[in-house]
């Protein structure tokens, strides 16, 4: 199972998802539930965690506010994007 990462819309490549996962697993081990914080480091806006078709998602934006911390969302996958 590979972890997704959509910013603005648009899938990143499976390496660089994996490396902002490893960034946000770090960055939330050390600063729990600031995922705002996280964004900020990323240079966006707003990072929040969903569940796509049971596959975790990072959805991050550029615009879009930063949403409170709580449980992802589940929702249905729209297909990948490569």
């Amino acid at each position: 199972m590979s972890l997704r990462v959509v910013v603005d819309g648009a899938a990143l490549p499976d390496s660089e998802a994996a490396a902002f996962w490893r960034r946000f697993s770090a960055w939330m081990d050390a600063h729990p539930g600031d995922l705002g914080g996280f964004a900020r480091t990323e240079g966006l806006s707003s990072v929040r965690p969903e569940m796509h078709d049971g596959t975790p998602v990072l959805v991050a934006s550029r615009s879009a506010p930063q949403a409170p911390y709580g449980p992802a969302p589940k929702r249905k996958s729209r297909g990948r994007a490569k």
